[in-house]
């Protein structure tokens, strides 16, 4: 994989316990083509996702390759309440430095791979939405044809975007989609949070052809949390298992206003957790990542704490499973 880098301790910093309270006490730098690497009971890598070239052929704010780094830093910061058998990994980053977005992604591909294929639950940190594609692609060869995967999306956008012009932020369903029919196949795609002022009506005709599922941002919140649950179940329970992706900028920008397309009409952390749970709870969750934080645009890290603290979240609970 030529664009992996090697973890490094550089953000891994916070109050010192000198007995593993904090995540950066407890977490190992792993190199992930190390072919001496071995598990032991549960374990959890995070990977980042430091590309951003998807984002600027989308014609948004550049920046997003810097969120990998920017989530370590805040989450290494947070409270261990990890059991000691439950190995906690950072593996480093793929990156794009020459703004071939495919290689990068080809290179996620293959990393998410080789972390299933060793049992390991992966923690993607993006990145431009781009980084969907790779991911699910990663999935999808270690699965194998015969497997059902439900893509989850947290967003305001379907991320649908036709890529006759190239492929960008914008197009990693459409892909997904399109490869899988060649093979005879249709896509499970649910997508929360959706906005009509996030997509335009080709993109709701694209959605319908393709049997999308979706809950609108009027109807996913706290407040209809009954009937996203249903949904929820109802989508699961027709797939063997889910990829989850979190695109940030679906958050209301009162969260989330580091993103490439902020909006104060986006969702509330409250119902994306509460979502998270009954995901996680299922035990059907192959991976997940979050992406689309641009630390160049945050406020005092407001950004970069809501990914972090979504991702403290989602580990202490997959690892009580």
């Amino acid at each position: 994989m030529k664009n992996y880098s090697k973890a490094n301790a550089a953000p891994w910093g916070g109050r010192h316990s000198g007995k593993g309270l904090y995540l950066h006490e407890k977490v190992q730098l792993v190199d992930l083509l190390d072919p001496k690497i071995e598990t032991q009971g549960k374990t959890i890598a995070l990977l980042g996702y430091a590309c951003d070239a998807g984002v600027a052929r989308n014609q948004g704010r550049p920046g997003a390759d810097l969120g990998p780094e920017a989530v370590r830093k805040m989450l290494g910061r947070m409270p261990n309440h990890l059991e000691p058998e439950v190995s906690f990994w950072d593996t480093g980053d793929v990156r794009c430095p020459d703004g071939n977005m495919e290689s990068t992604q080809h290179d996620l591909r293959d990393a998410i791979n080789m972390l299933l294929k060793r049992g390991i639950l992966p923690v993607v940190m993006g990145g431009g939405h781009d980084v969907a594609y790779g991911h699910f692609k990663g999935i999808a060869e270690y699965k194998g044809p015969q497997t059902r995967i439900g893509i989850i999306n947290f967003d305001a956008h379907f991320d649908l975007r036709s890529n006759e012009y190239g492929n960008n932020s914008g197009t990693p369903f459409f892909q997904i989609a399109e490869e899988l029919k060649q093979q005879g196949r249709s896509m499970d795609y649910l997508c929360l949070g959706i906005r009509a002022d996030g997509n335009d009506a080709a993109l709701y005709r694209t959605a319908e052809s393709l049997g999308v599922h979706f809950i609108e941002r009027e109807d996913f919140s706290i407040q209809e949390v009954t009937t996203v649950q249903m949904g929820l179940l109802g989508f699961m329970d027709g797939v063997d298992g889910v990829y989850v992706t979190i695109d940030l900028d679906g958050f209301s920008s009162a969260y989330a206003p580091g993103v490439s397309s902020p909006s104060p009409m986006g969702f509330s952390p409250d119902i994306v957790w509460e979502a998270l749970k009954i995901i996680i709870d299922s035990g059907k969750l192959y991976s997940l990542d979050v992406a689309e934080l641009n630390p160049n645009f945050d406020i005092d890290g407001h950004t970069a704490r809501l990914a972090a603290s979504l991702l403290h979240g989602i580990i202490h609970r997959w690892a009580l499973l």
